[in-house]
């Protein structure tokens, strides 16, 4: 992937992975922004059911094949609580993928979001010899969920190809609406301040400021080759987004460039790591609506969807 950076009730195991995410987040305000750093690649996904702008880069995640490749999911209905998650990616032929181009420390980045995004799961499978990758997971609630393979073939002149495909943990769900907006996410005694915009066809700064018992963290530690990564999701089909760091670092600000795939409600994932440990910053963000502009409004949860597991 380029660098830095995309549960309905169900009664039985495979019915209900087609669900669409519940609520909408509520905007509050425009944030100031700042000038946008020269970025370098990285991207995330977001995804929903509004029409994009013409102009908008189109969402990834939203196909299980793209490109002459397929993710297969070996472990569609996963246990509930603690289990293993094991995938491929297959080629036109039919055969599984064993070759691929090492981006930002990693030959393939594997994402798992629950469909109304108050869970989020970064992993790091590990791939077996005949292309199978596995990894451990923690799903703490049944329903929905959305798996995402980034990756890049090792074949010349081959393009980066994020895919998505429907997961189900099998028992009874109910959906949870999106977190009501606010300017800071809080976790483990960190806060995580929000700024910038998020727009619908316009490329905005998304300015992420770090700081711990109200001093700014300075000396953020490197993360898949930067200072932060962040994944982007757009409410209703999990359409993944492009988001791309920018220079700077070590902290407090972690700033990203992005452009919104249409208007709506999106969620952010900050990935960054200090003191040897990673942890992650969930937002709810409003992208303008009806040409209105662009309002960037996080949540400060803090719960599952701030999670962050090593697979």
């Amino acid at each position: 992937m380029n660098t830095g950076v995309k549960i309905t009730a169900f009664a039985a195991a495979v019915a209900a992975t087609f669900g669409t995410a519940y609520g909408v987040g509520v905007g509050v305000g425009p944030v100031g922004e700042r000038p946008a750093k020269a970025a370098h690649g990285e991207h995330a996904e977001a995804g929903a059911a509004p029409a994009a702008s013409a102009s908008a880069p189109a969402a990834g995640g939203l196909q299980v094949s793209e490109g002459g490749y397929t993710l297969a999911l070996e472990t569609p209905t996963p246990a509930q609580g603690r289990s293993v998650l094991k995938f491929s990616v297959k080629d036109a032929g039919g055969r599984k993928v064993t070759a691929y181009t090492t981006e930002h420390g990693k030959e393939l980045h594997f994402i798992v979001a629950s469909r109304d995004l108050t869970v989020f799961r970064h992993l790091h499978p590990v791939r077996a010899a005949d292309g199978t990758w596995s990894t451990p997971v923690d799903l703490p609630a049944a329903g929905g969920y959305k798996a995402f393979a980034d990756f890049k073939p090792a074949e010349k002149n081959a393009k980066g190809v994020t895919l998505g495909a429907d997961l189900s943990v099998p028992g009874m769900s109910a959906p949870k609406p999106l977190p009501t907006p606010t300017r800071t996410a809080t976790v483990d005694g960190y806060e995580v301040e929000l700024g910038g915009t998020l727009a619908p066809g316009r490329a905005g700064e998304l300015r992420l400021t770090v700081s711990k018992g109200g001093k700014p963290v300075t000396d953020l530690e490197p993360y898949l080759g930067a200072y932060g990564h962040l994944v982007a999701l757009r409410a209703g089909d999990l359409a993944y987004l492009h988001v791309h760091p920018n220079e700077g670092g070590p902290g407090p600000d972690v700033s990203f460039t992005a452009t919104a795939p249409s208007a709506g409600s999106y969620r952010l994932f900050l990935d960054f790591q200090h003191g040897g440990k990673v942890r992650t910053a969930a937002f709810t963000v409003q992208a303008g609506q009806g040409g209105a502009p662009a309002i960037a409004t996080p949540d400060g949860t803090g719960h599952d969807a701030g999670a962050h597991e090593h697979g």
